[in-house]
């Protein structure tokens, strides 16, 4: 998509569409349009003003109105998007807007659009830099479609494709700083559908092999050093816990590790991805419905990909090490057995009550391998367990660690991004239900707390180094469609991770 910024006013735009994002009035403020957008209401014929004033119109947060020209000369179409009350107004609002923005076009068959980006119009409580960001990022988001496997469009898929958005500014020295924040969004936006894209291919295109491909091309493509590991390498280093859960399935297991070093001398950050391409739940078989949704399971693995592809593109000056254990966990003669003990790389034995609870093993081993990167700070991203999904719905990501001042970055930068993020305590209490009779720990603890001893479980393997652990089960898929976001992959993790590592770069 072809993304520039101009100067200018409402109504002196030629586009079949102009997005305006719309504040609602409060008890203290005038019902009627602000006096810079009358020449725009002259252009729409006033019906602007009768739809504000009469209340047809009240600026919900989503609520939309389409509007027509009826001049010579002026945008076509006016789409208002609602972002609520100007007091609560935050970035994800505007991001929310711009996402509004792309479907109506889409729906339109437009192929080019502007958006209003005001800061003053939204009474500056959102600066324009990031006003600008969150409104790029939605429009892209909401512009994404997956295609590539249909012999033909879906028939509401036939009209063009958006492929021109213009920021609007009110005037020319507010070009600059709009640009900046346009181009971040872009780059961002852009990784998280690549994020996707790769979660929602299925499972007899990506496998492990083809995710290590995948960031073999990436790396070519971006400068990135990859490293690809196979069964015999794993088994020389040690990832003994990674292949117990791949020995059930033909597919041969891969360990890939990426690696952006513009910083030399600098200790790196480390990211790990949970990379299950496929997750039947091995011997302790998952039931039918919903196992087709399991190729998602490499949900982890996609955000470090795009994260990294962002962090490249963008030239963050901090080093950063994606890890992606990647493996399918399938049942067969050969595969991990309720009751096994295994070894991990760490040495540390582990004893198997559940063959579905496997993404902790691979990540085990992931994690113990991370150490040799003397990272100054490390942190796993995996759908890991349907307990957090139970206790934060689709909403927010579980978010635990080994260092309060990690967690607290963690958070920030999921505000900041828009990927909310909720922490869970890992009390030494939780470390009594992983006890086993007769290994070092065990890998399931049950039912209760079952989100935080997963996470107890991974702290076993981390070492000295700062850790976190986000928890991503609820939120990598989405079951309906949002403002951005259609049902399926969310590409979650990797506006979160890009946002980390810029705070870090400074």
């Amino acid at each position: 998509m072809n993304i520039e910024i101009l100067a200018g006013t409402p109504s002196s735009v030629e586009t079949p569409l102009l997005v305006l994002p719309w504040c609602q009035a409060s008890e203290t403020e005038a019902e009627r349009p602000a006096a810079e957008l009358d020449p725009l209401d002259e252009v729409l014929g006033l019906t602007l003003t009768r739809a504000v004033v009469g209340g047809d119109y009240r600026a919900r947060r989503g609520e939309t109105l389409l509007l027509y020209r009826v001049k010579d000369s002026g945008p076509d179409r006016v789409l208002l998007v609602g972002v609520g009350q100007r007091g609560d107004l935050k970035a994800e609002r505007l991001r929310e807007a711009g996402g509004h923005g792309a479907r109506r076009a889409a729906e339109l068959g437009v192929t080019e659009m502007f958006v209003w980006a005001s800061p003053e119009w939204l009474g500056g409580v959102v600066d324009l830099e990031h006003a600008s960001r969150a409104l790029v990022e939605g429009v892209v988001l909401g512009d994404w479609r997956f295609e590539e496997l249909r012999s033909e469009p879906a028939e509401d898929d036939h009209r063009p494709a958006l492929q021109a958005l213009s920021l609007l500014v009110p005037k020319a020295p507010a070009k600059k700083l709009a640009g900046s924040g346009a181009a971040l969004g872009q780059v961002v936006a852009e990784a998280q559908n690549y994020a996707r894209e790769l979660a929602i291919r299925p499972a007899n295109i990506v496998t492990p092999r083809y995710l290590a491909d995948e960031a073999r091309r990436l790396g070519e493509e971006l400068g990135l050093k990859v490293t690809v590991l196979d069964r015999e390498e794993m088994k020389k280093d040690g990832m003994n816990a990674l292949l117990a859960v791949a020995a059930g399935s033909d597919e041969e297991p891969r360990f890939i590790a990426v690696e952006y070093s513009p910083a030399p001398g600098q200790r790196p950050l480390v990211l790990v991805g949970k990379g299950v391409t496929f997750d039947a739940g091995g011997l302790s078989l998952k039931t039918p419905a919903g196992m087709e949704s399991m190729k998602d399971d490499m949900s982890g693995a996609a955000a470090v990909l795009g994260a990294l592809r962002a962090v490249a593109r963008l030239k963050l000056k901090a080093n950063v090490v994606g890890l992606i254990p990647a493996v399918e966990n399938l049942p067969s003669g050969h595969a991990l057995r309720p009751g096994d003990v295994i070894s991990s790389r760490s040495r540390k034995t582990i004893e198997v009550l559940n063959t579905d609870a496997e993404g902790r093993l691979i990540l085990a081993d992931a994690l113990n391998y991370a150490a040799r990167y003397e990272p100054v700070a490390l942190v796993d991203i995996a759908t890991l367990t349907g307990a957090c999904v139970v206790a934060l719905g689709k909403e927010a990501i579980g978010l635990m660690g080994s260092d309060q001042g990690l967690v607290d970055e963690i958070r920030v930068a999921a505000d900041r991004s828009g990927e909310r993020v909720w922490q869970f305590p890992l009390w030494d209490e939780y470390r009594e239900l992983m006890k086993s009779e007769v290994a070092d720990i065990k890998n399931a603890g049950g039912r209760p707390a079952a989100t935080i001893t997963a996470g107890i479980f991974l702290r076993e393997f981390v070492g000295s180094v700062p850790w976190a652990h986000l928890d991503i089960a609820g939120t990598a898929w989405a079951e309906k469609a949002g403002p951005y976001q259609l049902a399926g992959p969310t590409g979650v993790g990797v506006r979160l991770f890009t946002e980390w590592v810029r705070g870090r770069a400074g």
